[in-house]
């Protein structure tokens, strides 16, 4: 992962910071490319690991027919309300497909710890229910630019 961004340092998240504001936010939008070329947005729960942004799409959906196609993605993640209070990441990157598509809970021990903490953040449960409709894509990220607004103090 590089975390190189050479406008904007004043505000740049550091490594920790990042990675705590990855772990409690709960809304992504994705952003990918049609095979037409025009672009797609869409809101998406996510799991932060600490390396990896972890998506659970679902297989029958635009995003997932052009990730299928083309895995390059940009993702934001952001928070705030007034200027001065804006946080945010952008992370980018090819996706990966890891486990059974569609998921159906077989024995995939890389999904472990990430089915677990994703049932725990999104449904407070210990185990995550399998619908058949979703799967799993991970995107460790080749770029990611970070703010954080609140370092400029009073605006």
């Amino acid at each position: 992962m590089t975390v190189a961004q050479r406008r904007g340092r004043k505000i740049m998240m550091t490594p920790g910071e990042l990675d705590e504001f990855l772990t409690a936010q709960r809304t992504c939008r994705v952003a990918t490319v049609s095979a037409d070329g025009a672009p797609h947005v869409s809101a998406l729960w996510f799991l932060w690991d600490g390396r990896a942004l972890w998506l659970y799409s679902v297989v029958r959906s635009r995003r997932w027919a052009d990730l299928r196609r083309d895995p390059r993605v940009a993702i934001a993640v952001d928070t705030g309300e007034e200027y001065g209070e804006l946080r945010g990441a952008e992370l980018s990157g090819a996706v990966e497909v890891v486990g059974e598509v569609p998921r159906s809970g077989g024995l995939c021990a890389e999904l472990d710890a990430v089915e677990t903490l994703f049932a725990r953040k999104y449904f407070g449960l210990d185990s995550l229910p399998h619908d058949g409709r979703h799967a799993w894509l991970r995107l460790v990220p080749e770029k990611i630019v970070s703010w954080d607004f609140r370092k400029l103090g009073a605006v």
